[in-house]
């Protein structure tokens, strides 16, 4: 007989084995607290190149993996979850916990209502802050997760057990677990994660697109590799996010045009001083963030 403790969640299966639920999947296998490992996706190569890594012990389809899952992760695009939910909700089973990794919460809430109908409790809206430009299982770390946060944004109807659940497991990644509403979520992701990501690819492709892009690049030096390393992220994964928090991102980016013109307005001024000012203030609170943070 085993004296094996059972694990937090003895049966795991993640939506899309990529490096946000394949470093889900890993973190946790790791610490010992997910028993099976069962990874869901469209492409077969993938969940095998997945398997091969250690990241899953097997392959399955979304219902085999429901009907013996304790927590489900859905980790795939965030444009795809309102049709997994509805996949899911007729075949959740009542001791099943579901939550998902999606960089948008407003619109997942909004689905989730509309699917799970009396099952809504069961399931834990969520968003690591953690990325890589790197995409696929081959990207996945255990570590990815560590010191970074990880914001929940629970329902009045979620229901305590799987909010704890979901709490644990990310805590067992490394974690700091927030709390917030999803509009506020989105509003200030919008503006720290979205809008950035946006502006990176903006500049590339105003840079790939000269007509000298090639001297360009190749003089091109740890400025330039700094700002733009985000635009290297999967099109298909910023795409849907900025479409599914299009409001919010257009708000940010007002602000932000804004923002340019006062700037450029003292350039075209020659004024010096308003210049500096502006540029010191931007420099005084990069350097407060960071010596916060920790990040440089």
């Amino acid at each position: 007989m085993s004296n094996q403790p059972t694990p937090l969640v003895p049966v795991l299966a993640v939506v899309g084995v990529g490096l946000i639920g394949g470093s889900f999947a890993a973190a946790l296998k790791a610490a010992g607290a997910a028993g099976r490992i069962l990874g869901v996706g469209r492409d077969t190569s993938t969940l095998e190149r997945a398997r091969s890594l250690g990241l899953i012990d097997e392959a399955a389809t979304l219902d085999a993996a429901l009907e013996q899952a304790d927590l489900v992760m859905l980790a795939a695009p965030v444009g795809t979850i309102a049709s997994l939910l509805d996949t899911i909700a007729p075949r959740l089973r009542a001791n099943t916990v579901v939550t998902d990794a999606g960089s948008t919460k407003s619109d997942i809430v909004h689905a989730a209502r509309q699917s799970l109908g009396s099952k809504l409790g069961q399931f834990v809206p969520g968003h690591p802050i953690a990325g890589a430009e790197q995409t696929g299982p081959k990207a996945a770390r255990p570590d990815l997760y560590m010191n970074r946060n990880v914001v929940l944004t629970p329902l009045a109807e979620t229901g305590r057990p799987a909010l704890s659940l979901v709490t644990r497991a990310w805590q067992v990644c490394g974690a700091r677990v927030l709390t917030m509403d999803p509009d506020t979520h989105d509003t200030v992701l919008a503006s720290v994660s979205h809008v950035p990501h946006f502006l990176s690819s903006v500049f590339m492709w105003q840079v790939a697109m000269a007509q000298d892009s090639d001297l360009r690049l190749s003089l091109a030096g740890s400025g330039f590799r700094d700002f733009t390393r985000i635009a290297a992220g999967s099109s298909e994964v910023w795409r849907d996010i900025f479409m599914t928090n299009r409001k919010a991102v257009l708000t940010e980016l007002a602000d932000v045009r804004r923002a340019l013109e006062h700037a450029e307005q003292a350039l075209r001024d020659g004024d010096a001083q308003a210049l500096e000012d502006f540029l010191e203030r931007a420099a005084l609170a990069r350097r407060l963030w960071a010596s916060r943070s920790r990040l440089t």
